[in-house]
């Protein structure tokens, strides 16, 4: 543990250190450094004058200004970010986990709103919608990427566009597509990982799926029940079934009990069971790839089932390995309830794109510091609860 606040913020002024050439002036330079602080504080809402109170300053004009008008890229603080993540968490073994959030908000103006599903909210809610890549690995977990969803009533309203600060290179894009944009991001900046993985809204996605196996990267990407999928050859009638169809064809003994992983309560055990998916292999390097459905069925109630799609190395590809992958997508989510809990992630007040996306980036980064320690506390032997108590040592003032 590290023993001391003073060691602490040293640490944190460490990182500052990465982000500090992105910003010309020294005004807004040093005012990031505060805002960090701020957003590892105690303040009970990260908002602007609580922020500013906490950090002993009379408004929060300051903050506004680093948000909404200092000249700085959120960008290039993003690749800051994944440069440290990766530079302590990555590993060759990770898993690279995409997901969404919803931002609940008031009003008609915050760009990117509108009445939406939000799976924060488990319902249709007046939000902002963003994606995100994660990578997770035995060492800890930390955001890489992230990417306002700007819906396409948005992405076509030119006069809405302007007042929120929308740049024209930007276009609609679905979720799946900004999903691949990081993806593709990470790839090429050679970010180290075995496994992809994801939720249905990303799963669903053929070309999403298809764009992964073309880069031969293994995955696991959870589908809807009613997801199509080839379960014999294509020149055979009846070959094409759902996802659920081919579940129920599955004998009891196909099921075999296994972990997720470690919950709040423990082992999260459920039935799992692996079986073939037909594709045309034609080449023996196609051949050496395998294609499955994973099946997950609760043990209290055996109609109550999840469905994955499965491309990896046959070698890899056995029932306990993507087991453990398909669990670890539950990192992400994990990492929203810490990012929004202790780092302030959803409690941004700014309407305009670049202002978003500096917040969350800025969020986004406090939470990977909090991770590195909290991995770094735990090579050093020191047994913790989770992320929180790592964001306690700092006083703002």
């Amino acid at each position: 543990m590290i023993e001391t606040a003073l060691a602490w913020n040293q640490e944190l002024t460490k990182l500052h250190g990465r982000i500090a050439p992105r910003f010309a002036r020294s005004e807004p330079r040093e005012r990031a450094l505060r805002y960090l602080r701020g957003l590892l504080s105690e303040v009970k809402r990260k908002n602007g004058w609580q922020m500013a109170e906490a950090l002993g300053e009379a408004t929060p004009y300051g903050t506004q200004r680093l948000l909404n008008g200092s000249r700085w890229e959120a960008d290039a603080v993003r690749d800051d970010l994944r440069t440290y993540a990766v530079g302590h968490l990555g590993s060759d073994e990770g898993v690279l986990i995409i997901d969404e959030t919803g931002f609940v908000k008031k009003g008609t103006e915050s760009v990117g709103v509108k009445r939406q599903y939000s799976g924060t909210a488990g319902k249709v809610e007046n939000c902002q919608i963003g994606v995100f890549l994660c990578q997770a690995s035995e060492e800890g977990a930390a955001f890489l990427d992230r990417k306002l969803y700007l819906p396409k009533e948005w992405a076509t309203d030119m006069e809405r566009r302007r007042k929120a600060g929308v740049p024209e290179e930007v276009e609609f894009a679905t979720k799946p597509e900004l999903a691949r944009q990081m993806l593709e991001r990470a790839f090429d900046e050679g970010v180290p990982r075995c496994w992809a993985a994801g939720d249905s809204v990303y799963g669903s996605s053929r070309p999403l799926r298809q764009w992964l196996e073309r880069q031969k990267q293994p995955f696991v990407l959870a589908v809807p029940s009613n997801e199509s999928l080839w379960s014999g050859p294509i020149w055979e009638e009846g070959q094409v079934q759902t996802a659920a169809e081919i579940a129920d064809s599955l004998p009891s003994g196909a099921f075999q009990r296994l972990s997720a992983g470690k919950g709040s309560k423990g082992e999260r055990l459920y039935d799992w069971a692996l079986t073939p998916l037909w594709r045309l292999q034609l080449t023996a390097e196609e051949q050496g790839w395998s294609h499955a459905l994973l099946v997950r069925r609760s043990t209290e109630d055996p109609e109550e089932k999840a469905y994955y799609v499965v491309f990896a190395p046959r070698e890899k590809a056995s029932l306990e390995t993507v087991v453990r992958v398909a669990g670890m997508r539950w990192r992400i989510e994990e990492g929203f309830e810490q990012a929004k809990d202790v780092c302030g992630l959803d409690e941004y007040e700014v309407r305009k794109y670049e202002a978003f996306h500096r917040h969350i980036t800025l969020s986004l980064l406090a939470h990977a510091f909090l991770s590195v320690v909290a991995a770094r506390e735990r090579k050093k032997g020191i047994q913790k609860k989770g992320i929180h108590q790592a964001a306690r040592p700092l006083k703002t003032r």
